[in-house]
């Protein structure tokens, strides 16, 4: 079995997966609908292709820099209520991301889909973003030593190096790590049935603690 890292970085992110009208929430790490959208984006995939390949993909996390839940509001004109019949002026919408984040995303499976999905996140049909269009990552998602071969998804999300550069004396003892496990304790309801029509199944996850890595990884060196 092999392994897929990629680094999801930037000034802003936002990963929902509970957002209902004026309010548009965020997940503390990345949700599993919110990779896979990216991962086909990557692969040029549009949004009423087939997704069982990706979805058998066991998928972890490890944050290597916790975020900081953020708030801000939009303004949106001429918005039509539910009812079809009015509509409001303007409407106020809360929407949170996390600022400052840095995340290690990990899939484990079949090694010619995660050959696939390395090739295409180095020369993507189409853009990539961080939950939203306008969250952008401020580093490659790409690693280029992102392949782990023969590694199981907790190796590789153990032994991989920081993917952020910490003062001396700053960086944690230990991080928090998401993943998937069919006994876990958490139900995550992020898994992507179509995103044609925004279908959504749920997932069991474990949330753990590992030791922080003690050196960078080669993209930081």
């Amino acid at each position: 079995m092999d392994t897929l890292l990629i680094r999801l970085i930037g000034p802003m992110q936002s990963w929902g997966v509970q957002s209902h009208y004026t309010v548009r929430d965020t997940g503390l790490e990345p949700s599993k609908s919110g990779v896979m959208g990216l991962l086909c984006a990557a692969l040029g995939r549009p949004r009423q292709a087939p997704l069982e390949d990706l979805l058998v993909l066991r998928m972890g996390v490890r944050v290597d820099r916790e975020g900081i839940l953020s708030r801000d509001y939009h303004i949106a004109q001429d918005v039509l209520e539910t009812d079809n019949k009015k509509i409001r002026e303007s409407v106020v919408t809360n929407r949170y991301y996390l600022a400052n984040a840095a995340f290690l995303v990990g899939f484990e499976g079949d090694p010619g889909i995660l050959s696939e999905l390395q090739a295409a996140l180095q020369k993507p049909v189409w853009a990539l973003f961080l939950g939203r269009k306008a969250f952008p990552p401020s580093a490659p998602i790409f690693l280029q030593d992102g392949l782990q071969a023969g590694k199981t998804l907790e190796q590789a999300l153990m032994e991989y190096g920081w993917i952020v550069s910490w003062r001396k004396g700053e960086e944690p003892n230990q991080i928090r790590v998401v993943i998937d496990s069919n006994e876990g304790k958490q139900v995550r309801p992020d898994v992507p049935v179509s995103f044609a029509t925004r279908r959504f199944a749920s997932r069991r996850v474990n949330t753990f603690f590992i030791p922080a890595p003690t050196s960078p990884c080669i993209e930081v060196m």
